[in-house]
C-alpha cells in the first residue's frame, strides 16, 4: 500500500497582547469566524482544518485561519500567541468562555486551567478497523517522539518549568490506565465501562496521547488521532511531522507483523502502555535529551537516536512517494533543537521571556504573509 492516507488538524491557539501576556476573546472570535471553536477558558480557541490527501493544500488550509483571526486581533492591538502553556498568564485564575455551559462546569471544577493548554492534534484517515487498531498500538508505543519533536512550552506564569513540554506534564491524562486495544470489539467494551464506572464524563473523555476517531465514538470510528503534540506554530515542522506519522502509518499497514507492536515487541502486549506513559513522561521533560524505552525489547534507548532510526526506516517510502524533501525540517531540529530547547536557549543568553515570545510571534507572522505572497504569484 502506497496510498496517501487522509489528513487533518485540530490547532489550538492562545490569544494576547504582542507582549505576551495572554488577553482572551474567544466568544467575539467565534461571533465573528464560525469556523473557529470557543474551549473552556477564553484565552485560547481552536480551529479545524477540512481533511486533505495533498501537503500542497494543507500547508495553505493551516495559515489561512492563522491570518484571518491575526488581522481581526491587529486592529484590537492584539496578536496569536506561540507556545503551549500559560507562558506569561496567570494559571491561577480559570476565564470561562461560556458561564452557562455544564460541561465547562465540570471542566473548571475538575481540572481547572491544567488544561488551558493549546496544541496540535494530527489526523490520519483509515477506514478498515484492523488496520486502525493496528496504527494506534504502533502510534501510541512511539507517540513521545512526537511530543519531542514539537515540545514548545517550558514556561508557565513566567518562570521557567524545568520541562520542555510544561503542557504534558500537567495535562490530565484521562482515564488513569488505557490498555492498548486488541480490537475495535474490546475498545467498543472498554469505553461503556468507563462511562458506566464514571471515570469517564463522556464519549470524548479520552484524553490520552492517541486515540481512534470518527463520526460516532465508539462506534463509527475512520481515523487515528494523535494528540500528543505541543502547539507547532512553524507549518513546514508541522508537515514534516505529520509526513513522519503518515510514513510510519502506511510502513505498517505494507507490513503489520514487522510493526505492529502485537506481533513484533518482544514485551507481553499488557506491559506496553505502562512503558508509552513513561516514555511520554521523559519526553515531556527533556524532549530530544531524553532516554526512552524501545518497545520492540524494553532497552534503553536515546531519544534522538531512535527518532534517527525512524527517518531511516521510511526514507525508502519517502523517496518512493516523494514525501522526501518534507522530512528536512526534522533533522533540522535534531540538530538545531525543538522551539522549547531554542527558547530555553535564547533565555539562558539573557533574554527576557517577553523577547523570546515576541521574536517567535513575528516569525509566526512572517511565515503567514510570506505564504500568502508566495500563492499570489502562482495565480
Amino acid at each position: 500500500m502506497t496510498d496517501f492516507l487522509l489528513k487533518g488538524f485540530e490547532v489550538e491557539l492562545f490569544t494576547g497582547f504582542t507582549s505576551g501576556k495572554h488577553f482572551g476573546v474567544s466568544e467575539d472570535v467565534t461571533r465573528e469566524f464560525p469556523d473557529f471553536v470557543k474551549e473552556p477558558d477564553r484565552r485560547n480557541l481552536e480551529y479545524i482544518t477540512e481533511p486533505s490527501l495533498e501537503y500542497s493544500i494543507l500547508g495553505e488550509s493551516l495559515l489561512a485561519p492563522r491570518r484571518r483571526l491575526r488581522s481581526w486581533l491587529a486592529n484590537r492591538n492584539l496578536t496569536i500567541l506561540p507556545g503551549s502553556t500559560l507562558s506569561l498568564g496567570d494559571s491561577k485564575i480559570f476565564e470561562r468562555s461560556d458561564p452557562l455551559s455544564k460541561y465547562h462546569d465540570f471542566i473548571e471544577l475538575n481540572y481547572g486551567t491544567d488544561v488551558v493548554t493549546t496544541s496540535v492534534h494530527i489526523n490520519l484517515g483509515i477506514d478498515d478497523l484492523t488496520h486502525l487498531f493496528s496504527a494506534l498500538r504502533l502510534v501510541r508505543c512511539e507517540a513521545a517522539l512526537f511530543l519531542a519533536i514539537s515540545a514548545s512550552s517550558p514556561f508557565l506564569d513566567g518562570s521557567i518549568t524545568g520541562s520542555h513540554s510544561q503542557r504534558w506534564i500537567q495535562f490530565p491524562t484521562t482515564p488513569k490506565n488505557v490498555p492498548l486495544f486488541f480490537n475495535h470489539q474490546q475498545y467498543v467494551r472498554w469505553i461503556e465501562e468507563q462511562l458506566k464506572k464514571g471515570s469517564m464524563h463522556n464519549e470524548r473523555h479520552l484524553w490520552t496521547s492517541v486515540r481512534p476517531n470518527g463520526p460516532k465514538r465508539p462506534y463509527e470510528l475512520n481515523r487515528l488521532e494523535l494528540r500528543i503534540c505541543d502547539l507547532i506554530t512553524d507549518c513546514d515542522l508541522l508537515l514534516a511531522v505529520t509526513a513522519l506519522l503518515e510514513l510510519r502509518v502506511i510502513s505498517l499497514l505494507n507490513n503489520p507483523t514487522l510493526f505492529d507492536p502485537l506481533s513484533a515487541s518482544q514485551l507481553a502486549l499488557e506491559d506496553l502502555p505502562a512503558l508509552s506513559d513513561m516514555n511520554e513522561k521523559a519526553a515531556a521533560q527533556y524532549s530530544l535529551d531524553a532516554d526512552l524505552h524501545h518497545w520492540i525489547d524494553g532497552k534503553k534507548i536515546g531519544c534522538r537516536e531512535w527518532i534517527n532510526q525512524l527517518l531511516d526506516q521510511v526514507s525508502p517510502l519517502a523517496k518512493e512517494m516523494k514525501m522526501d524533501k518534507l522530512l528536512s525540517p526534522i533533522y533540522e531540529v535534531l540538530e538545531g533543537g525543538n522551539q522549547s530547547l531554542k527558547w530555553l536557549k535564547s533565555y539562558s543568553e539573557g533574554k527576557s521571556l517577553q523577547v523570546v515570545l515576541k521574536e517567535t510571534i513575528n516569525e509566526m507572522e512572517n511565515e503567514e504573509a510570506l505564504s500568502l505572497k508566495k500563492s499570489q504569484s502562482f495565480r
